[in-house]
């Protein structure tokens, strides 16, 4: 029996302590009291579906309510599985393309052997970068 997180064992002694604190002649009427408010709880929460599915139509019974659970979401694993599917997409890269490795490699024009400019040479300008 499991109820808000307190097994059978603590059940039993929570009543045991209920009935030494609050006396035998109470316990009664606090039972009925704790009864009744559970009644209203549950009816207050049956109300408020009927009001939502009033508003919001038949869909939200249609609704998985389980995948809007933030719980369910462990920042560890979205961002584990993040970098393993990132890590297969390269490896199916690299499989895909082996021709690649063969390609003539570009040098920049940074890395490019870079003369000195002349006395009437002007410096070159690339207008597409400006």
């Amino acid at each position: 029996m499991e109820f808000i997180g307190i097994n059978g064992g603590e059940f039993i002694i929570l009543a045991i302590l209920a009935v030494v604190i609050l006396g035998p002649e109470k316990l009664p009427e606090y039972a009925k009291k704790l009864a009744n408010l559970v009644k209203e709880l549950r009816r207050m929460a049956n109300g408020a579906k009927e009001q939502l599915r009033e508003e919001v139509g038949d869909e939200v019974a249609d609704m998985d309510w389980r995948k809007l659970d933030p719980r369910q979401y462990d920042p560890r694993r979205i961002i584990k599985e993040a970098l393993i599917d990132e890590f297969d997409d390269a490896v199916n890269v690299a499989k895909a393309k082996p021709q690649a490795a063969e390609a003539p490699v570009r040098t920049s024009i940074a890395t490019q052997q870079q003369q000195p400019l002349g006395t009437d040479e002007l410096a070159p300008f690339d207008s597409e970068a400006t």
